[in-house]
């Protein structure tokens, strides 16, 4: 059965590889399943047939025979319980791969990707600046205590699993800030995945959606 994700028709991540999809796309990748790319405008995200998948309205959804799902932190352990390469095959390891992929998406994003937004929507409001310094005091400390975990290791726990695709995924919207720059490890860990061909194979797919949008 054929894999089709959901992704942006017109990404506002302008082909930067932030657009969550591209999650699922290096899951697929890293465990070397064809999938196909439905395109979806924010107009057809709104509408009934898009609903019926994604209840939100947003991107990605996963669809393969008459199974559906959504929340891409989902959809990758989804594919890495079906597909050897990106959870551990000890029982033990699996379930720290696990409790990594929750803490990148419930404890290391939130602030990250609320700063992200209040960049774009809150910059004219009164608040903004004492807004930006909480949210960034926040996120150093959830890096600190990332940073100080990693410490000199390659991965999160051994050997890279959808934990750490996750993590990286979602430190990549830190990426050219001063605030990543102060983790020289956390930027190493950040570039090791990016330079995993997985990962590449990935990023293109996405960019060259933008880029045949931006010409079209």
């Amino acid at each position: 059965m054929t894999i089709t994700i959901t992704a942006f028709e017109r990404s506002p991540d302008r082909g930067r590889g932030l657009a969550r999809d591209m999650r699922v796309r290096w899951a697929l990748e890293e465990v070397g399943q064809p999938y196909d790319v439905r395109l979806v405008s924010f107009k057809e995200m709104k509408e009934p047939a898009h609903l019926a998948l994604q209840p939100f309205g947003q991107i990605p959804t996963y669809e393969e025979g008459d199974l559906a799902l959504f929340e891409s932190g989902a959809i990758v352990f989804h594919i890495g319980e079906r597909h050897a390469g990106m959870l551990p095959d000890d029982a033990n390891a699996r379930a720290r791969a696990l409790t990594w992929m929750f803490a990148a998406l419930n404890t290391v994003e939130p602030p990250i990707f609320d700063r992200a937004l209040a960049r774009i929507l809150e910059r004219d409001e009164p608040w903004y600046e004492q807004r930006l310094h909480a949210l960034e005091v926040s996120i150093r400390k959830r890096l600190d205590d990332l940073s100080r975990r990693l410490g000199d290791a390659d991965w999160l726990d051994g050997a890279f699993s959808a934990g750490d695709l996750l993590m990286v995924t979602v430190l990549l919207r830190l990426k050219g800030s001063d605030i990543l720059d102060h983790y020289p490890n956390l930027s190493a860990y950040v570039a090791r995945g990016e330079a995993r061909p997985a990962y590449k194979r990935a990023f293109a797919a996405q960019l060259a959606v933008f880029t045949a949008a931006s010409t079209s």
